[in-house]
């Protein structure tokens, strides 16, 4: 019985029959994925049914958007598909991230109103990974809560704001975006990053003794006294507080609150609370101070 050798192909005719353009595969050849079975008298290239299946490969892992270099691996037999595929998972996977983030910054440009520092400031966090916006938090806290005492009772809130993920989900929407530029222009302020050192430092050295009061009563007493409209200095604002035991030492009382009230200092966690995905909660900080008005007033 005679073997039937199967004929050898031009480029040309794998070409046609692969679907795969000349040029590609010349060029597949020279970078050593595809090398050609052996060549004619007249130094043609030649194909057997070997090289025909092996097109097939590259040209799939080509289109799955895999390097020159993981074909070669894989085909080497230095690396399995699986391997390289679950890689190139990962990969794609960080490039959607990539592009829904912008495609909530070029949402929030849509809009207009913004200024083009605003702008770059926005394509520049949306290019930076989870693990770069966390550093950037993480970068913050060291620098403002620089030679406090993180285990002192009342310096909590630097491990609270280091605690905090500041993480963009998957999908982000455009107000997370948007929250992520106020963020970011905040922590940068050097204001901002003096004021939260300052309660750092004052809850680091007094402790628990600036909290003289229960911070409850606020929302029992105070919000209803806003509500109704009466004024820190009114008779009215006198007897909430005397509803509240704050009888005694009303002005020192009142610059204690003070050094840990700020609307600022609130915003970053309302911020913080919009990345995270989680409820808003009402704003705190004009209880606060009309509170610290009210004590001024009736000292």
């Amino acid at each position: 019985m005679t073997e039937t050798i199967a004929p050898m192909l031009t480029i040309g005719q794998l070409a046609r029959r692969s679907g795969v353009p000349v040029r590609t595969i010349r060029f597949w050849s020279d970078e050593g994925v595809l090398p050609e079975t052996d060549r004619s008298l007249g130094n043609y290239r030649r194909y057997d049914a070997r090289a025909v299946a092996r097109l097939d490969l590259v040209r799939t892992l080509r289109e799955l958007g895999l390097g020159l270099d993981d074909v070669r691996l894989v085909l080497e037999r230095r690396r399995s598909v699986e391997d390289v595929a679950a890689a190139h998972v990962q990969a794609i996977d960080a490039q959607i991230r990539t592009l829904r983030t912008q495609r909530a910054v070029c949402t929030l440009l849509a809009r207009g109103g913004t200024s083009s520092r605003k702008a770059t400031l926005m394509n520049d966090l949306a290019r930076l990974s989870a693990a770069e916006r966390q550093q950037m938090i993480d970068e913050f806290v060291d620098a403002t809560f620089a030679g406090t005492d993180p285990e002192a009772p009342g310096a909590g809130i630097a491990g609270a704001m280091r605690m905090m993920p500041a993480q963009l989900p998957d999908d982000p929407s455009t107000e997370q975006v948007e929250a992520w530029v106020e963020l970011a222009e905040l922590v940068g302020d050097p204001t901002f990053r003096e004021r939260v050192r300052e309660m750092a430092v004052t809850g680091s050295q007094s402790g628990d003794q600036q909290q003289t009061f229960d911070p409850a009563l606020v929302g029992q007493h105070v919000e209803p006294a806003v509500a109704a409209g009466f004024a820190p200095g009114s008779p009215q604002a006198g007897e909430v507080l005397d509803r509240m035991g704050m009888t005694d030492g009303r002005a020192e009382l009142a610059a204690s609150i003070a050094t840990f009230t700020d609307r600022r200092v609130e915003r970053y966690w309302q911020l913080m609370g919009v990345l995270n995905g989680r409820e808003p909660f009402p704003p705190q900080v004009p209880l606060f101070e009309w509170l610290i008005e009210a004590l001024r007033a009736h000292a």
